[in-house]
């Protein structure tokens, strides 16, 4: 099972050593935060740009973020940082580290060395993976999190913790799902992300950090190979579709998911990330931008290849995930705090998901 963990890490992104989990237990104290009640990040009227440090920054959320916060605020004041080594093109497309968030001395001395502003942390064990080995994701997870909570207090970072759909349960309203209700996930992942929430908010209160998260809805990217995930099926269909013409879809046809084309998920990031503070009416916030079913999907897929075969043969462990998830994500408090408005609806994701998989297949036949 370990070694089943480690390959998945390997692919996830996730800050952290399988074999070497060092636990570093932090005395942490209000004495090492300003005493100012106000926020700690640094403003843009005190420096012309933020210096920010990605953590799991070699999964596709960290790659595509440091690509968009490089176009805006400059290649070298964006270091994407992981415990694998990048490919050459991520390697040569701007500052790279590594770091393990599992060492406390290590971390710390990257935010001082480079003097970090600007903290995204994607580091985390996914809900497979999670499921598979218990204690590294509660490690990674968990005592990972309570590294870079301790660090971003003490030195006045600004925090992004993304969390998740995952993070509700079935007890939790579905359709549609509000930022603040009953939360009570079954994963260790969404446990985790739940515990995520709650302590960044504390430390907001307690402490004064400027923390901020966004609840992501189904990603959806043509950058990404599918990894079996209980969303995954609205990647996969694309790329059988163009392939092989047929697809098997491992949901019940009516399967109501939020979903969001990347995009619009890595904007929004950035965007909540520069909002005021003073805007912000909470700390954790949901974002949509669709919420469809595998027979809509496939509707609109049709539209544009009418010859495509569907079947499906459900999975009944992802379905009772899906049926635990919400349906839809109420984010109106995205849009009225900080003016989050979506750009991709379900026909725009799917004329540039078959775009982008239709290219990549023409210029592999043509090698």
């Amino acid at each position: 099972v370990l070694n089943a963990a480690k390959q998945a890490l390997q692919g996830s992104g996730c800050g952290c050593q399988p074999l070497t989990v060092a636990v570093r237990h932090i005395s942490f104290s209000p004495r090492q935060v300003t005493s100012d009640a106000s926020f700690h990040s640094v403003s843009f009227s005190e420096t012309d740009h933020p210096k920010v440090l990605i953590t799991g920054g070699l999964g596709q959320l960290g790659v595509g973020l440091a690509n968009l916060l490089r176009k805006r605020f400059g290649n070298n004041n964006v270091i994407l940082s992981d415990i694998r080594k990048p490919p050459s093109h991520v390697f040569h497309s701007g500052p790279f580290i590594y770091s393990d968030i599992l060492d406390y001395k290590n971390l710390r001395e990257i935010v001082v060395n480079n003097r970090i502003t600007w903290l995204v942390h994607y580091s985390a064990l996914l809900s497979a993976v999670g499921e598979a080995n218990v204690s590294l994701a509660r490690s990674v997870n968990i005592t990972g999190l309570h590294n870079i909570l301790d660090i971003a207090a003490e030195h006045g970072l600004r925090l992004f913790v993304p969390s998740t759909i995952g993070a509700f349960g079935p007890s939790s309203p579905r359709n549609p799902t509000p930022d603040l209700c009953v939360q009570r996930p079954r994963t260790i992942y969404g446990v985790s992300k739940v515990h995520a929430e709650l302590m960044g908010e504390y430390y907001h209160h307690r402490y004064g950090l400027d923390f901020r998260c966004l609840r992501y809805p189904g990603i959806i990217s043509a950058d990404s190979q599918p990894g079996g995930g209980t969303t995954d099926y609205a990647v996969q269909i694309f790329h059988d579709a163009v392939k092989t013409g047929k697809f098997e879809c491992n949901l019940k046809p009516d399967t109501r998911l939020p979903m969001m084309y990347i995009d619009d998920c890595l904007r929004a990031t950035l965007e909540v990330m520069e909002a005021p503070a003073e805007s912000l009416s909470m700390r954790t916030y949901n974002i949509n931008a669709m919420s469809f079913m595998p027979e809509e999907l496939v509707a609109e897929v049709q539209k544009q290849l009418p010859d495509m075969q569907v079947t499906y043969k459900v999975d009944h462990v992802r379905q009772a995930i899906a049926d635990s998830w919400p349906m839809n994500f109420d984010d109106s408090n995205a849009r009225k705090d900080w003016g989050w408005k979506h750009d991709y609806d379900l026909p725009e994701l799917v004329q540039t998901m078959l775009n982008f998989i239709g290219s990549d297949s023409r210029i592999a036949r043509a090698n």
